[in-house]
């Protein structure tokens, strides 16, 4: 079986029942199962999340000027956090790879900008929080279905 198609299942079922139980989102519904799936690069979990921080902080420093709700925050929170990641993979990780530390890669096109679109409607702590617990709910669950050899 496809591990990044199981991921995202048994992501989305845990997603579902965090909100369900304790009503937080985990920073969208397929974000767990990417974050699990790289778990075991703490580097790549470490940018991806501030590549959704800086989402979320400009386009809430851009609604301080402009008029952004709704509809268009949201694109405006994907397609920022996409810039983002373009900006991110153009200019940090080469210079990371340079100095030695290593090949870092913020995780997906879209995943910031979901990140960010939950970091403005629930907050920081209660986002990073419920996303980092249902991350390793799901990579438990993966490690148990697939055994230890799960790559991303």
């Amino acid at each position: 079986m496809d591990p990044l198609a199981l991921a995202i299942g048994v992501g989305l079922v845990v997603s579902l029942l965090l909100s369900e139980v304790f009503g937080l989102a985990a920073g969208g519904m397929v974000v767990p199962g990417y974050i699990a799936l790289y778990l075991t690069k703490p580097g790549d979990v470490v940018l991806t999340l501030a590549a959704g921080f800086l989402t979320f902080a400009l386009v809430h420093a851009f609604s301080t000027v402009m008029i952004i709700y709704g509809r268009r925050r949201t694109v405006l929170m994907i397609l920022v956090g996409y810039l983002i990641n373009g900006a991110f993979t153009s200019f940090v990780g080469p210079y990371a790879s340079a100095l030695g530390g290593g090949d870092y890669s913020v995780i997906g096109y879209i995943i910031p900008g979901l990140i960010g679109i939950w970091l403005d409607r629930q907050g920081v702590l209660e986002t990073f929080s419920a996303l980092l617990t249902a991350a390793v709910v799901v990579r438990l669950i993966l490690i148990v279905v697939l055994g230890t050899g799960l790559q991303p």
